[in-house]
C-alpha cells in the first residue's frame, strides 16, 4: 500500500483544499523532511490575493518559511534531526552563479512558489538547501529563520555599525525583524509604521516608534538624532510615501536600503542622493550565511519569537488561517502547524 500524507494546495480564488496525496520517493540529491511549523509569509498572501496566478497555477502547495525533522537518513543526514530549509535552487550556469551570487541566480527557483513546498508533510527538499538546527531549539520559533534570515541579508549589506542612527520605515513582519536584528548588531534603531496595534507590539518589544500619520516623521528622526538624520535607513514599507521619507529621512552619506518589492514604480528623489552623498542598496533573499546568523539570534533568543508570532493554526484550518490573517488588524506572523 502506498504511504499517504496530508497536503495543502492553493486552487486559485482565495481557496485551499486540504488533501491525502501519495508521498513521492526523494530524487537523487534529495532528503525528505517532515514539516513541523509552516509561516505565512507577505509573498503568500500575494498569492492568496491572485496576484501570482501565472506563476503559481492552481495546484501548488505553497509555503517556505518553515521548520521540520529529517525522516529518512539521506544525503549525509541521518533521521531526526532538526533543519531547516533555504528555499532556493540555483542553476549553477549562469552569469550570477559564475559570480558565486546563487541567491539571485538568473534561472532561480524559489521552492514553494516555482515548485511545490511547505504546506504538507513531507517535503523532499534538495539536500543542498538544508541547514542544521540546535536539538533544544523550539520548533515554532525555528519556523522564523527564513524570515529572520531576510533581515540579517538586509542589515549585513547595509553594512551598519554599532552606535550608528536605524530608521526602518514600515512595522510589518520583515520589518519588525530587520529592526531586531539591525538593534542587536549595535544600531540605535526607530520604526516608523501607521498601524497602532503593531506600533503597541514594536513599543512592547523596546523599539522608539513614530507614526507618520499623526507625526512629521522627518523632524522627528531629525529632532532625535541632533538634526542628523538616519545613518541607515530600511524602506520596508513598499509605499510611495516611505520612498519619500526614505531620502528626507536620510544623513549626509546614509545608506538607504530597498527591502520592500513595490508594485507599482515609485518616484524617487533623486536630488537628495547627489545633495547628501546618498547610496542606495539593493538587497534579495538571502546567502547560506545569513541562514546561520539567523539560525544564532532564533536559537538564542535575540530574536523575540514568542511576541512576533501571533497565531498558529492547524494545516486542515489552513482556509480560516489565509482568511483569519486577511482581515486581522493586529497579527503580526501567523504559523500553520502542520505536524500531526
Amino acid at each position: 500500500m502506498t504511504a499517504t500524507m496530508t497536503a495543502a494546495h492553493f486552487r486559485g480564488n482565495k481557496t485551499f483544499s486540504v488533501d491525502q496525496i501519495d508521498i513521492p520517493a526523494p530524487a537523487a540529491g534529495e532528503v525528505p523532511v517532515r514539516i513541523s511549523y509552516c509561516g505565512i509569509c507577505g509573498t503568500d498572501m500575494h498569492i492568496y490575493h491572485g496576484n501570482m496566478d501565472a506563476r503559481v497555477g492552481t495546484s501548488r502547495v505553497i509555503g517556505h518559511e518553515m521548520s521540520g525533522v529529517v525522516d529518512a537518513d539521506a544525503e549525509g543526514f541521518t533521521k531526526g534531526q532538526k533543519v531547516v530549509i533555504r528555499p532556493l535552487d540555483h542553476c549553477g550556469d549562469c552569469p550570477a552563479c559564475d559570480a558565486g551570487h546563487h541567491h539571485i541566480c538568473h534561472n532561480l527557483k524559489f521552492l514553494g512558489i516555482d515548485t511545490d513546498g511547505a504546506m504538507r508533510e513531507i517535503w523532499n527538499a534538495p539536500a543542498h538547501t538544508l541547514h542544521l538546527l540546535p536539538d533544544d531549539i523550539r520548533m515554532d520559533h525555528a519556523a522564523l529563520i527564513e524570515p529572520v534570515a531576510v533581515a540579517c541579508h538586509d542589515v549585513r549589506l547595509s553594512n551598519l555599525k554599532a552606535g550608528e542612527d536605524v530608521l526602518v520605515i514600515g512595522g510589518g513582519p520583515i520589518g519588525v525583524l530587520v529592526a531586531m536584528v539591525a538593534r542587536d548588531a549595535g544600531g540605535k534603531v526607530v520604526i516608523s509604521e501607521v498601524n497602532k496595534n503593531r506600533l503597541a507590539i514594536m513599543e512592547k518589544l523596546g523599539f522608539d516608534t513614530v507614526n507618520p500619520a499623526e507625526q512629521d516623521l522627518p523632524a522627528e528622526i531629525a529632532r532625535r538624532t541632533g538634526n542628523k538624520g538616519a545613518d541607515v535607513v530600511f524602506e520596508v514599507s513598499g509605499t510611495q510615501p516611505g520612498v519619500d521619507a526614505m531620502t528626507a529621512c536620510a544623513a549626509t552619506r546614509a545608506r538607504i536600503v530597498m527591502v520592500a518589492i513595490h508594485a507599482a514604480k515609485p518616484q524617487v528623489d533623486m536630488f537628495q542622493f547627489f545633495w547628501r552623498e546618498l547610496q542606495l542598496i539593493g538587497v534579495r533573499v538571502y546567502e547560506p550565511e545569513d541562514y546561520d546568523k539567523a539560525i544564532t539570534l532564533v536559537a538564542s533568543g535575540a530574536i523575540d519569537a514568542g511576541t512576533v508570532i501571533t497565531d498558529t493554526a492547524p494545516l486542515a484550518d489552513i482556509q480560516q488561517a489565509f482568511e483569519a490573517l486577511d482581515a486581522s488588524p493586529t497579527a503580526l506572523k501567523s504559523l500553520i502547524k502542520v505536524e500531526a
